[in-house]
């Protein structure tokens, strides 16, 4: 009994954690084109060349700011997985002692 209890929990985590890690890795990677909105500036990459994409001005500063905070929010999944690890780790040494 405490077997079957040990195998689905194990293939829980590794099926939860297949498909946050193709989740992380799709979503963390798809950024809005801020480029074609009004305000957006390019560094052009002159030596003396001082605009950055960071000079960008309204919905296109609004856009790069969105896109960084999503990339940051779907990086920090990891931590979902490293609570479910815990969670099981204690489940299975609670079922063996």
């Amino acid at each position: 009994m405490a077997d079957s209890n040990i195998m689905a929990m194990v293939g829980a985590f590794i099926a939860v954690s297949i498909m946050l890690g193709i989740g992380v890795q799709i979503l963390g990677n798809s950024v809005q084109d801020c480029s074609a909105l009004a305000g957006y500036t390019t560094g052009g990459g002159g030596l003396g060349d001082t605009n950055t994409t960071a000079d960008s001005t309204g919905w296109a500063s609004q856009c790069l700011t969105t896109n960084t905070q999503s990339q940051s929010a779907y990086s920090l999944l990891i931590i979902v997985i490293i609570v479910i690890a815990a969670v099981v780790i204690l489940a299975v040494v609670r079922m063996l002692a």
